[in-house]
């Protein structure tokens, strides 16, 4: 049974490899290593995104909050 994705934890993870790979530091195989692993993580935080959006597109068309409405005053 694989682990729940942690989507703020894959833009973290995402964010060192950016930082990572334009240091320059990397050789060609580590690039292309960190390159891999940031597809691999932009696939799964879009995946998550994806995921997110059809469950609010599912709840506020349950909810019939699809027309604004004007917010009550205290």
């Amino acid at each position: 049974m694989s682990e729940k994705f942690n989507f703020n934890q894959g833009l973290i993870d995402l964010e060192k490899i950016v930082k990572t790979m334009e240091s320059g530091d990397l050789s060609l195989e580590d690039s292309l290593n960190h390159f891999s692993k940031g597809v691999e993580l932009t696939k799964q935080c879009q995946s998550a995104l994806n995921k997110a959006e059809q469950k609010i597109s599912m709840l506020t068309e349950e909810d019939n909050y699809t027309n604004e409405k004007p917010l009550k005053k205290l």
